[in-house]
């Protein structure tokens, strides 16, 4: 009994140093880590390292935890900084701990560079309709990446001045936070905050432009099928060509999701909302498609229904101070009956409520047209005749013309360096302002080699979002820029 006394006693007295000992190794945050978001634990045993009360500002001090690195350190901070992606904060790490690897051993007291007093914010940077736009596209996930931050800062080094990026595809997957009861329950984001890549854009002279994929929606579909489009024949959802992709764009709650979005997105800092796939489907077998309008609406035709969607969306989007722009069919210059009773894109109506239409002009998806046997290879006809044809429809909408052209090498022999430079002059030359250049991949070589040339051939002038600096890092002055608040007509 008298041995067991002992024990017990030896037994408390380790438990209370090993109490002490952990409440001295507490590693306490420099003022700048009083963040309300949780990063990883400050606790850790006794360091020689640096006192993390020293950290300077801007950083917050860190110890190590056994088996951490610091990329995964990076990942754990990410959220509190002004950093994009992890791994470039992980290379901040390293520069700002003189280190030249990713090993830290426990107890290494780590400073963590670009601590955040707050949340970014970030708001749009005013242009008006006619600032020459000159883009390159970005899947969510490439906008998101390493990758992408290389080519969007290639791209403004060549004279580009503007970015497309994907907030919803027609995947329908969200690519950024968005609290809705019909969104995705994605628990990581590609651009998991809006606001800082908004604001990265912008202190890269880039014009920020969100796309959004609108009635063709697979992941709302699939999760919610009572918002399809159905079938008369089972009233089930309609499949086009045996896919299950299309949304009703009549009705209500697919309207109100979509354009809740754009609003969330216009109040995050990026400088205009563009519209994509804001249509009926084209293709499968259009008489058995039912929709709400039908008996909401009976007197309705498609276009009506698109045309009263872009009357609202407008009104709420344009208080938010970004313009709005609107993807449509590159055939739909033709006209044909065809086309229009079943996309529901009458132009001249759509223009009317939206600052840009951006018809996709690809050459090569213009097959079975004007007799050409390799419309691919007949860039100057298919985008001459296209934007002469736009041009016509919409001279008494105000709206201004920007163009997708084809950066990509299907259906053609003849992509080139030449073939970019002679769409952009071509485009130009027909009244079009600015341009998009589309690469699903987002492999833009032949884009990038073609820009000097057509900077020195002046194809395009050269406008700069007002306030920020030329590539060569010259004050702009004088850059072409109409205020938003001109009147619109």
């Amino acid at each position: 009994m008298r041995r067991l006394g002992i024990i017990s006693t030896i037994m408390a007295v380790t438990l209370l140093l090993v109490c002490g000992l952990g409440w001295l190794g507490k590693a306490t945050p420099s003022a700048a880590a009083q963040n309300p978001q949780q990063g990883p634990p400050q606790t850790a045993v006794l360091s020689s390292r640096p006192d993390p009360q020293s950290a300077p500002p801007g950083t917050v001090a860190y110890v190590a935890q056994r088996g951490e690195s610091v990329p995964l350190i990076a990942r754990h901070f990410l959220s509190q900084t002004s950093y994009l992606t992890s791994a470039e904060l992980a290379e901040g790490i390293r520069k700002t701990n003189g280190k030249s690897g990713n090993a830290v051993k426990r107890g290494d007291t780590l400073f963590i560079p670009g601590i955040l007093d707050s949340p970014i914010t970030e708001k749009a940077i005013p242009v008006g309709r006619d600032f020459e736009v000159r883009a390159v596209y970005l899947t969510g996930v490439m906008a998101g990446s390493d990758h992408g931050l290389r080519i969007i800062r290639r791209w403004r080094e060549l004279g580009g001045n503007a970015v497309v990026f994907d907030i919803k595809d027609s995947d329908g997957i969200l690519n950024i936070p968005f609290d809705y009861p019909l969104g995705t329950d994605r628990k990581h984001h590609p651009i998991p905050d809006l606001p800082k890549f908004a604001r990265f854009l912008h202190s890269q002279g880039m014009h920020a432009i969100a796309r959004i994929a609108i009635f063709r929606d697979e992941h709302l579909v699939v999760t919610h099928p009572e918002l399809a489009v159905h079938s008369y024949r089972n009233n089930q959802p309609w499949r086009e060509n045996g896919k299950l992709v299309w949304t009703d764009p009549s009705h209500p709650k697919v309207q109100d999701y979509n354009i809740a979005l754009a609003k969330y997105v216009g109040r995050s800092g990026v400088d205009e909302v563009q519209f994509d796939y804001v249509r009926f489907p084209a293709e499968g077998d259009q008489k058995d498609a039912s929709f709400i309008y039908q008996k909401e609406h009976p007197e309705w035709h498609r276009t009506d229904v698109i045309t009263n969607f872009l009357k609202h969306a407008y009104d709420e989007l344009h208080p938010e101070g970004v313009l709005l722009s609107l993807d449509v069919f590159g055939v739909m210059a033709w006209q044909r009956p065809v086309d229009l009773a079943h996309t529901g894109q009458d132009i001249p109506g759509m223009a009317k409520y939206c600052d840009v239409l951006s018809p996709m002009i690809y050459p090569s998806h213009f097959f079975g047209m004007d007799g050409y046997a390799h419309p691919g290879d007949a860039p100057e006809h298919f985008i001459g005749e296209s934007m002469d044809r736009f041009q016509l429809i919409t001279k008494d909408t105000g709206v201004v013309l920007r163009p997708w052209l084809q950066a990509f090498a299907w259906r053609t022999k003849t992509y080139s360096p030449k073939y970019i430079a002679v769409q952009v002059a071509t485009a130009k030359a027909k009244g079009g302002i600015g341009f998009l250049f589309w690469n699903a991949n987002n492999n833009y070589g032949k884009a990038y080699a073609a820009m000097p040339g057509m900077r020195a051939s002046k194809l395009f002038r050269g406008d700069e979002l007002p306030g920020r600096t030329t590539v060569a890092g010259d004050k702009i002055t004088g850059a072409h820029v109409t205020p938003v608040s001109a009147p619109i007509p």
